[in-house]
């Protein structure tokens, strides 16, 4: 398949110095920023925790409850995940909003008692145990699947649109944060903590559920597909790393912020440096040979020290989760074996239980009046055009033409389950309150639905194609777009 060649080919000194001057530029910037909203001030904290409950709850059978649980999140999500499916909308995000809709913000309204017997809040605490290693194990998925080989074949044009696809939402955000820190934050969170998560939770791509999106409009194949793909992995990586920095801010603040950098970097290092070429000799032994069932506990207890690890320095267990799993060869016998035996057990059971959990912490509800609405909708504005125009002027400088350009800046727009898991990490850490963090889990909705109604009214092609595919039932190969036709003329 051929790919969109670039106009010119950049040496490595002008890579360096264009790359210098972006991350120079946004530096000063958000200090910029961050001089002017130190001088602001939050209200008291008033809100208290959501999941919170007194010593005057009725005991209840935590068994009983969680299996109970189960039962009816498994069921809901499926069912409204058909439906969503049915609407040529990927069935994760009908799970998404089963969760909300089992919640306060549906549930707790319609039929509060039946909200409180099926989630009692005693109940919370281990039903967020489960969903925390639902996402560690769905990190790990997610590492093993990364391809870093195709990262590096596509370093140049895809590394650049994927920076500035998070430079522009990061710095639209810290701005943003100017407005909101005084109106949604509180005095016990510091402007600089509050502004760096905003700003990076703006910045997230949904690496999985855009792969979902291209493999159902039978793209995945096509030149666009795979230079969004290989964007978006670029994209998650890097939006990782500053999350990690932004935790490590934040639980350590100013003072030990600095080590717990220095700490991760070393551990990154360490693991594709050291531990990455003692994985690849290891697995060559096997070959094309199953991976041996003796060894798969010895992968589980790497994967759960990792966690531990990046847990210890600071930084969230799911990063080392993500970061076992990249070290991994994608398509050894290894990342095969754990991808068919892990699928069913996290995408079936315990995602939709992390779904459930959002939901519970999702209160619509507080995003009540025309300000607030409009506060929310001012958040999606921002997000958007951050991701969209920053991925669209990108791709546009790489060669491409005006309308695949903006095809991959609404694809990079995409947020999904990775938004929710940063957003969750940040009502955790205090970062943000319950109200924000509603409009935010809006926000993440709002973006992925509508992804594929505007790629396929900006290419209409795409899905001809798809149902041309599916009536012939061939291969999605010979449907490919070659960019190179539509690119401008000079």
């Amino acid at each position: 398949m051929e790919h969109p060649p670039l106009h010119t080919t950049p040496t490595r000194f002008w890579t360096t110095a264009v790359y210098s001057v972006m991350v120079l530029s946004t530096i000063g910037l958000f200090l910029l920023i961050r001089r002017y909203g130190e001088l602001l001030t939050a209200p008291a904290p008033l809100e208290p925790p959501l999941l919170s409950h007194t010593n005057t709850t009725p005991p209840v059978d935590i068994f009983w409850h969680i299996l109970l649980v189960l039962v009816v999140v498994m069921v809901t999500g499926r069912v409204i995940g058909k439906l969503f499916l049915f609407l040529q909308q990927p069935p994760v995000i009908g799970e998404v909003v089963a969760g909300i809709l089992l919640g306060p913000s549906f549930l707790g309204r319609l039929a509060p008692e039946v909200s409180t017997y099926l989630l009692p809040p005693t109940v919370a605490p281990f039903l967020g145990v489960i969903a925390q290693l639902g996402v560690i194990l769905y990190m790990f998925i997610v590492g093993l699947e990364l391809n870093v080989g195709l990262l590096r074949k596509r370093a140049h044009a895809t590394i650049a649109i994927s920076h500035v696809s998070i430079i522009a939402p990061f710095l639209l955000g810290s701005l943003l944060a100017i407005s909101l820190y005084p109106r949604l934050s509180s005095s016990d969170i510091p402007f600089t903590n509050f502004a760096l998560f905003v700003g990076v939770s703006m910045s997230i791509t949904a690496f999985p559920v855009l792969a979902r999106i291209l493999t159902d409009q039978q793209m995945s194949k096509t030149d666009i597909g795979v230079i969004a793909l290989t964007c978006a992995a670029i994209d998650d990586v890097t939006a990782w790393c500053l999350l990690a920095f932004v935790v490590g801010v934040t639980q350590a603040q100013v003072g030990g912020a600095l080590l717990v950098t220095v700490l991760t970097l070393t551990y990154v290092g360490c693991m594709f440096v050291i531990v990455q070429p003692l994985i690849q000799q290891r697995l060559a032994r096997f070959g094309e040979a199953p991976f041996p069932q003796r060894l798969v506990p010895l992968v589980f207890v790497a994967l759960f020290l990792s966690a531990l690890t990046t847990e210890y320095i600071g930084v969230h267990a799911i990063f080392g989760a993500f970061l076992i799993g990249a070290v991994i060869p994608h398509d050894s016998a290894l990342t095969r074996a754990f991808t068919e035996k892990l699928a069913d057990l996290v995408g079936v059971v315990l995602l939709p239980v992390f779904f459930a959990f959002t939901g519970m912490r999702t209160q619509i509800g507080l995003v009540a009046g025309v300000e607030q609405w409009f506060v929310c909708g001012m958040i999606i504005l921002m997000a958007t055009v951050g991701k969209f125009g920053g991925s669209l002027a990108a791709a546009r400088l790489t060669g491409l033409s005006w309308r695949y350009s903006a095809a991959l800046g609404i694809l990079m727009n995409t947020r999904g389950l990775m938004e929710l898991i940063v957003l969750n990490i940040g009502l955790d850490l205090g970062l943000i309150s319950p109200t924000l963090f509603a409009m935010m889990v809006l926000m993440a909705l709002v973006t992925t639905l509508a992804t594929t109604p505007l790629l396929r009214l900006l290419i209409p092609s795409f899905a001809y194609q798809r149902g041309k595919a599916a009536t012939a039932g061939g291969d999605t190969a010979s449907h490919e777009i070659p960019l190179s036709a539509s690119r401008p003329r000079s």
